[in-house]
């Protein structure tokens, strides 16, 4: 990895030694380490029991290390920053009705902002940002539950951006969706301009989406590179049961924007 500018600033995740056990003992992680520069896409990947989870929770203060640290934009995740911190790092849910419980899109996105202190015509302006950002203006008072599947997930983003994070976490943001909505969720996530940290077994939409990849083996970073030389090793895809669509060569797909 190459030295930091000293007068850069921070990356927008930095995590360094982290290890975690849960309450049964069972060790999720083992001293991963990890930094991810402003502005950057990256897919983090590996099969179900690696620790994606458990290392997503860390990063807005959900657990605690039990050793090691972590830090968003340069402010270290610990519980006299936790306020600050949760608002940095935005989580987009697999599941959009996780994350949408108000009575129209309006107060769904209005939520976070409001708690942070955001009142008025700066509250209204915000709201109205969030949503036109995701294309879904002309909703916002509608109930949600009478939204598409598609929909709601660009809501669900809309109700993080409306807090301006520092991070968008989205956690299998490709599930469930029709082909037209998963191209409109991709072309929405490119023209963010927000650092993605993107959780996913779709490992197409990894490669169409995230330039960099980090596969998380038995509770530590076991591969970080390019993603299309990480998917095309067939020794690592098998050691950590990652599996490509049948017939499908990364070698050969042309990556939007590329």
């Amino acid at each position: 990895m190459t030295a930091e500018n000293p007068g850069a600033p921070p990356p927008s995740l930095r995590v360094s030694g982290l290890a975690y056990a849960y309450p049964d003992g069972h060790q999720a992680l083992f001293g991963v380490e990890l930094t991810v520069p402003r502005g950057r896409r990256v897919a983090l990947l590996g099969p179900n029991g690696a620790g994606k989870t458990t290392l997503v929770l860390h990063l807005n203060g959900i657990l605690t290390p039990g050793a090691g640290s972590v830090a968003v934009a340069g402010l270290p995740v610990t519980k006299p920053n936790l306020a600050e911190v949760r608002r940095r790092v935005g989580i987009v849910f697999q599941d959009p009705d996780d994350q949408l419980f108000m009575p129209t899109v309006r107060e769904d996105v209005a939520f976070g902002p409001a708690a942070a202190g955001l009142r008025g015509a700066e509250l209204a302006a915000r709201v109205r940002e969030a949503l036109e950002r995701v294309g879904m203006a002309a909703y916002a008072d509608r109930p949600p539950h009478h939204l598409s599947f598609g929909q709601r997930r660009r809501v669900a983003v809309a109700t993080v951006l409306a807090t301006r994070p520092e991070i968008l976490v989205l956690d299998e943001p490709s599930s469930n969706l029709d082909p037209t909505a998963r191209r409109e969720l991709a072309d929405l996530i490119r023209s963010l301009d927000v650092t993605v940290l993107m959780v996913t077994h779709d490992l197409p939409y990894a490669l169409e989406l995230c330039p960099r990849s980090v596969v998380l083996g038995d509770g530590v970073i076991a591969a970080d590179g390019d993603t299309r030389e990480l998917l095309s090793d067939p020794a690592l895809m098998r050691a950590h049961r990652l599996e490509l669509p049948f017939g499908f060569d990364p070698r050969s797909v042309t990556v939007p924007g590329a």
